[in-house]
């Protein structure tokens, strides 16, 4: 009998406002089965399990009305790192389950499997991949999304992450998002055939 077929998993980061969700919709449209870590998390915060937890630890003002107010969280942990830590400690678990579960479900002759992970280096996450995929973008032109889409503060809100350089050297592929979409997905879909075939070479 022939050894069942390996889906090859893959990390997808980079920085704010690179363009990482973009990029995991367009590896979708290439074929690839995606995951976001941040959606997931999303979910958890949601729950009735993570709720009871983060309200035992904060008090019912994080939570009016019985839903998580995710500002007011993020409120608490983003100005205090030991708070951050523990928080990570109560979700870092949960998305690894909700991880594992989504890969065991996908269907035998799925090509390759994809999880954007926007602080993947940061937690030291590279070594659970096959490989990993930054995408990069111009300074002046992530300001400008950031600013687009409201976020604005892109230095403030980078302190957690590492430089684009640092994401870039630690990273299997590189892609720049700085063209249009139909760019976008042609590097894409390049380094999923690089990537299908380093997979052939390890069997």
């Amino acid at each position: 009998m022939a050894p069942a077929h390996r889906i090859p998993l893959i990390g997808l980061t980079g920085a704010l406002a690179a363009g990482k969700s973009v990029a995991l919709e367009a590896l979708g449209r290439l074929g690839a089965e995606t995951l976001s870590s941040d959606a997931i998390v999303h979910d958890l915060l949601g729950s009735e399990r993570v709720r009871d937890l983060l309200v035992g630890r904060w008090g019912e003002r994080i939570a009016p009305g019985g839903t998580i107010d995710r500002g007011a969280v993020g409120a608490i942990v983003f100005g205090d790192p030991a708070e951050l830590a523990w928080l990570e400690s109560v979700l870092h678990p949960l998305v690894g389950e909700r991880t594992a579960a989504w890969r065991s479900t996908l269907p035998p002759d799925t090509r390759l499997a994809v999880l954007e992970v926007p602080l993947l280096f940061e937690t030291g996450m590279e070594a659970l991949f096959d490989a990993t995929i930054s995408i990069v973008a111009d300074d002046r032109l992530r300001v400008e999304r950031a600013g687009a889409r409201g976020t604005g503060e892109l230095e403030a809100r980078e302190e957690r992450q590492l430089s684009q350089d640092e994401k870039s050297a630690r990273a299997t592929h590189v892609v720049r998002n700085e063209g249009s979409l139909d760019q976008l997905e042609a590097e894409l879909g390049a380094v999923i055939k690089r990537i299908e075939a380093a997979a052939k070479e390890t069997v």
